[in-house]
């Protein structure tokens, strides 16, 4: 049988293709394109998937009842506000599906499927391009753009690609200024618990408490299973959930996938060693490629949005083994930028050694938040 013309599908724009990698540059790779944990599944998550293969010829729980159970109380919300799906993707698209919304307002750059799954459900997404001089952070700039005309506002706090929190004060401005508009803002927490102080700075309470307000969350990065897909929600409004539940298929998530996902839950250990790692890992990233040329985006999450000296960062670095986050495709950014997620300190010195090679004898740059 012939290859597959994977050129005549939808085009792939997100991280951690390795089989595309793999075709192109062959199998000794190591991939910073896709940024999930470095330390990969937790044991129990992995050992709780290998038992649940045995009952894997049954249906699963359509409700994901148990791993529901689990989730409420990991954060201290009511069962009845979580709405579990095949990763955080999944119930974006199922939240469009849900709401078909008119207009829809998005933040350049930032994760492209929010304006994918709006247009998609027939919407008009509007692009607010974020301020290259104040380092691409989400600001008070925002609130303008906020009126009766919208119906949907996306955030992701940390932001991806540029892993920038959004500051407490100015979160609390767009939730009060949504409300007042009577937009829903859906705001992405998928890499907070990278966040030293996440849990404190997580919406998750207020939206099962309310309306106006869905939070999304993903077991996808911070606990590895990225091949597994399972995120889930959280709102106070359960006919909205009710509606996102009913746009898709009853089995989104495999018995396989509800299994790992409660014992991933009880490994607080594994989080404190991630954050860790990452903590100790990403200044020295960010250091490393300061000093080859490189302007480095202010991050808290596990992965950093680097200004290199030349368009072509992603291809020379792929050529020596490494894979990175090409960032054209978001809205904002020119060639000029990539991303890199952070690893083990192994791997990160292949990271660094690769970047000294495909920048030697360029000149380096300074980034516009960076001369201020």
């Amino acid at each position: 049988m012939g290859a597959i013309d994977t050129a005549a599908r939808r085009p792939y724009g997100h991280g951690g293709d390795i089989w595309g990698s793999r075709e192109r540059w062959g199998a000794d790779i190591v991939d910073f394109s896709a940024n999930t944990n470095p330390l990969g599944m937790p044991a129990a998550a992995r050992e709780a998937a290998s038992r649940a293969l045995e009952t894997a010829d049954r249906y699963p729980d359509p409700h994901c009842r148990e791993l529901t159970a689990a989730i409420a109380g990991h954060e201290g919300v009511d069962a009845s506000s979580i709405l579990c799906g095949n990763g955080a993707a999944d119930l974006i698209w199922r939240l469009m599906a849900a709401l078909r919304p008119k207009t829809v307002l998005v933040c350049a750059p930032t994760f492209s499927e929010y304006a994918q799954a709006a247009r998609a459900a027939g919407a008009v997404v509007r692009e607010l391009a974020l301020s290259e001089q104040n380092g691409f952070a989400v600001d008070m700039s925002l609130i303008d753009a906020i009126d009766e005309s919208v119906d949907v506002v996306f955030l992701c706090s940390p932001n991806n690609p540029t892993g920038r929190t959004i500051a407490p004060d100015v979160l609390e401005a767009i939730e009060r200024k949504c409300r007042e508009a009577g937009a829903l803002l859906a705001l992405d927490e998928c890499f907070l618990g990278f966040v030293a102080d996440g849990a404190s700075r997580s919406r998750v309470r207020a939206a099962a408490a309310g309306t106006g307000l869905i939070v999304f969350r993903a077991f996808t990065k911070l606990y590895g299973m990225a091949g597994l897909r399972l995120g889930y929600v959280v709102s106070g409004d359960v006919e909205l959930t009710a509606r996102m539940y009913a746009a898709g298929p009853p089995w989104a998530v495999s018995s396989i996938a509800q299994a790992a996902g409660r014992a991933a839950l009880g490994d607080a250990a594994f989080v404190d060693r991630t954050r860790g790692l990452v903590a100790g890992e990403r200044p020295r990233i960010a250091g490393a490629f300061e000093d080859i040329g490189c302007a480095v985006v202010p991050s808290e999450a596990n992965y950093l949005l680097l200004k290199c000296p030349v368009a072509d960062m992603a291809e020379r670095m792929a050529a020596r083994g490494v894979i990175v986050r090409p960032c054209a495709t978001f809205g904002g950014l020119s060639s000029a930028y990539i991303r890199v997620a952070v690893r083990t300190p192994e791997e990160n010195d292949r990271l660094i050694d690769a970047a000294r090679a495909a920048l030697a004898g360029e000149e380096g740059m300074e980034a516009p938040w960076q001369s201020r």
